[in-house]
């Protein structure tokens, strides 16, 4: 059996991103996202994951490149001096790595942010976390334990491919690595605790977006089990590339999961679009 996850990343981050999750759904092969607690556009993600019957909603906890929910002054290793979080996540892991960084605060911050979500009325399907800080030594405990807590029992592990897509550089390499040296890590622990993750992750990480090319690729050479496709998309370009000061092809990812050729190719091949949901039904193969 094959299953695909597509996920969105970012909901509630901006208003042109919730558009791009509806529209994904409603017009693709969408059915997973993961909802940004301290997203400017929190409350209009929680009214569209609510009007769309069918989309898994996982939180995308935050400690990086974004806004926390509890007050600055409680949590003061994680912020700036504007209040904000570190600008990303090679500024937090330097600081982390330094010692700088309270594992209280994380935990009372990420603790938070899973608890405004369930004020909101959203069943959880998942946890994933923005620039997969999740996976860090450390804090994977600490998510591990909060999300057990809060009854949910699935997590992203982003085992990335490193060469995928275009070469990117060393740097690309680099981050690439790390990343999959630290998933398989995550792995091990989530595994421990009985949390399920898809079998396969990719979304290009680090390097360009996903196309309609890749989605094909993707589809035509699935393997068995559930595979999660990480991705970001929005309704325009210049305004999201401005906002998140990332330049990423917000426009070409919402495209491709609304391809009609990558749509006949799914049905041509059976195989299922489901959410995180879906893996209580049919535990990953770890």
């Amino acid at each position: 059996m094959k299953q695909l996850i597509i996920n969105a990343d970012d909901f509630g981050r901006h208003n042109l991103i919730n558009r791009a999750v509806q529209d994904a759904f409603q017009k693709g092969c969408l059915r997973s996202a993961t909802i940004m607690p301290g997203g400017v556009a929190f409350d209009d993600a929680v009214k569209k994951a609510r009007s769309l019957n069918g989309l898994g909603v996982g939180i995308h906890l935050t400690l990086a490149n974004g806004n926390p929910v509890l007050p600055p002054n409680e949590i003061p290793t994680l912020v700036t001096a504007n209040g904000k979080f570190h600008d990303n996540h090679a500024a937090f892991l330097k600081l982390y790595l330094q010692k700088k960084i309270n594992l209280d605060e994380v935990r009372a911050e990420l603790a938070a942010q899973i608890e405004k979500v369930k004020r909101a009325d959203l069943n959880l399907t998942h946890v994933d976390s923005h620039q997969h800080l999740h996976h860090v030594p450390g804090i994977i405990d600490i998510v591990l334990d909060l999300a057990d807590a809060a009854g949910i029992q699935a997590i992203r592990i982003s085992d990335t491919k490193i060469f995928e897509g275009e070469f990117g550089g060393v740097g690309q390499f680099i981050g690439r690595l790390g990343l999959t040296s630290l998933a398989k890590f995550a792995a091990l622990k989530a595994h421990k605790k009985n949390f399920h993750y898809p079998n396969h992750f990719t979304g290009i990480v680090a390097g360009e977006s996903v196309t309609e090319k890749f989605m094909l690729n993707l589809i035509d050479k699935m393997k068995d089990g559930t595979t999660e496709v990480m991705l970001h998309p929005g309704r325009s370009n210049e305004v999201l590339k401005d906002f998140c000061k990332w330049e990423h092809d917000f426009e070409a990812e919402l495209d491709a999961v609304t391809s009609p050729k990558v749509l006949n190719l799914l049905a041509e091949k059976n195989i299922s679009a489901v959410n995180f949901a879906a893996l209580n039904d049919t535990k990953s193969e770890q």
